[in-house]
């Protein structure tokens, strides 16, 4: 069982991303789902991470992977009932293990029935005060009111055709034409959201992720963008990040304090600036954020260090844990990103299906997974990362899902290949993912039948294995998890430090290998040592008995 009375666990707790559609599916219709998930809970709890988040499980057309959500308070039949939802939040807690759930709160589906009212109304309207209605610009309003882009290419305006069959106003969408934004500047807005936040935390659920928890509000008067890029919050952004954004989740965390055990809030927002991130966790506001620019950063111990350093400088000034975290379901995953010569997030995508070293991706995701559990403040784990799984880059076309493949003009293969349906056990797919006959909503790739949890299971040196010794070290250990960390004196391409009490980690970054400081003990190590003491190449181990 959980601990109700542990008001400080998100500070340090490892929690694991879980991507329904990919997971397991339990009815056997090749999606994943959420009986498919119940079965699972014992692997999570044996793991060792201490709550999952679940993407949205809301009723949806699908139109961008759920987060297109057409009805906030209920399940779609795709994924389950919302009886299967309560059920799986009592059976989580059962096996201590807390359940985050994702909340949209920047768009709707173009199926909710707020936005089916506004388009059955009347131009001016108080049904289309509550998204982004403008009329258009040009002659006849033939042209989007402004220059702005979805995130997934092309126009972030659509013209609606008004009931008399005429051409008539046009609605904002950052996203797919189906992803209406939200105008969070009318107060019924966030009205009904409080109520959204109470239904689910009422049936149990500890707390929210944040889509796109930066974006909702924009700039009244619409300006162009002009040069400025679409998708980096940059500074005066009109509408990524915009000043007033913070303090809208005042009220959000008001409500969850309103229950009695600690209900929290994780922030998806893309901000480079840490110390602008850093206002979202001001006392009072959200209790924590992922930290994208450890996520973005290559592999390079300069600059990963100063990522680590100004990520906690400006998460302290405000008494907030950092989120550290390596892949997720909108990315390349770090196995992949790891293997190329350039291993930054920026670079992943303009090199899809460049050829790809996954033995050395390999070796250096598992030393970045002990550097990321060895850092002060929590984790979070993306579903397939302690199977060290690779992105699937030659998907077949016609199984592309990503709205971002037929937005570009077929330009972005978009996200898919990081989100293909786990392999569980067996030699063949659908590796236990789903029924043998069926065939998964993504293909799997034949070569994943090495890397099935239940292979992983048996072979003390998996990935899977190291992730399960790192996390058990990590809840017993008490240097690990909230706190801080002091810099050790080493040469260069290694980065090491301390936390107390007692315990050294070092990464070997360089070519060659660096001798071990003097130790009492190995506690865990990404990959095997030199008998000569020595810490190989793109390796992390974790000493204790070492002197600085």
């Amino acid at each position: 069982m959980i601990d109700s009375t542990d008001h400080g666990w998100w500070r340090r707790a490892v929690i694991y991303q879980v991507y329904l559609r990919s997971f397991v599916d339990g009815d056997g219709d090749g999606v994943g789902d959420i009986d498919g998930l119940r079965g699972r809970l014992p692997y999570l709890r044996d793991l060792g991470v201490d709550a999952i988040w679940i993407n949205p499980w809301y009723r949806t057309p699908m139109v961008d992977g759920g987060y297109d959500v057409a009805d906030y308070r209920d399940i779609d039949p795709l994924f389950g009932t919302l009886a299967d939802a309560e059920a799986l939040l009592v059976e989580a807690h059962e096996h201590g293990l807390r359940v985050l759930v994702d909340l949209v709160p920047n768009h709707t589906s173009d199926r909710h029935a707020w936005f089916q009212t506004a388009l059955s109304s009347a131009p001016g309207d108080p049904s289309r005060a509550r998204y982004w209605f403008r009329p258009g610009a040009g002659p006849g309003g033939d042209l989007p009111p402004n220059d702005w882009r979805s995130v997934f290419g092309g126009p972030a305006w659509t013209r609606v055709t008004e009931r008399d069959g005429r051409a008539g106003e046009w609605y904002l969408h950052l996203f797919a034409p189906g992803q209406p934004d939200l105008k969070w500047d009318n107060p019924e807005v966030p009205a009904e959201f409080e109520l959204i936040l109470r239904f689910w935390l009422d049936r149990g659920v500890d707390g929210f992720r944040i889509d796109v928890a930066h974006g909702l509000l924009k700039d009244p008067a619409l300006p162009d963008l002009g040069e400025r890029p679409s998708t980096v919050a940059t500074a005066g952004h009109p509408y990524w990040d915009r000043d007033e954004v913070p303090a809208l989740y005042t009220a959000w965390r008001r409500v969850a304090e309103d229950y009695a055990d600690a209900r929290v809030f994780v922030a998806e927002a893309w901000i480079d600036d840490p110390h602008r991130l850093a206002r979202y966790l001001e006392p009072g506001r959200l209790h924590t954020a992922f930290n994208f620019d450890f996520l973005f950063c290559s592999w390079e111990p300069g600059r990963l260090r100063e990522v680590i350093e100004r990520t906690l400088r400006a998460h302290q000034a405000v008494g907030a844990p950092v989120t550290w975290v390596l892949s997720n379901h909108d990315v390349v995953r770090h196995v992949t990103r790891y293997g190329r010569c350039e291993t930054s997030m920026r670079e992943a995508r303009r090199q899809y299906g460049a050829p790809v070293d996954l033995e050395l991706g390999t070796r250096r995701a598992r030393a970045a997974a002990l550097l990321m559990f060895a850092l002060p403040g929590g984790a979070y784990i993306y579903q397939g990362e302690e199977l060290g799984l690779g992105e699937v880059e030659d998907l077949p076309e016609h199984s592309l899902r990503d709205p971002a493949w037929e937005r570009s003009g077929h330009t972005a293969r978009g996200r898919d290949g990081c989100r293909v349906p786990l392999p569980w056990s067996g030699t063949e797919a659908p590796f236990g993912f789903t029924a043998a006959d069926t065939a998964p909503w993504l293909p799997q790739p034949a070569a994943w039948k090495s890397l099935t949890a239940e292979a992983q299971a048996g072979d003390p040196y998996s990935m899977w294995a190291l992730y399960r010794a790192a996390l058990c070290i990590r809840r017993e250990h008490p240097a690990l998890g909230d706190g801080e960390l002091a810099w050790d004196e080493v040469v260069d391409d290694v980065l090491s430090f301390t936390r107390q009490p007692g315990l050294r980690c070092l990464t070997n970054f360089g070519v060659d290998p660096i001798p071990l400081p003097d130790h009492t003990e190995v506690l865990l190590a990404s990959g095997p040592l030199h008998t000569r003491r020595l810490l190989p190449p793109d390796t992390t181990a974790w000493l204790s008995g070492s002197q600085r």
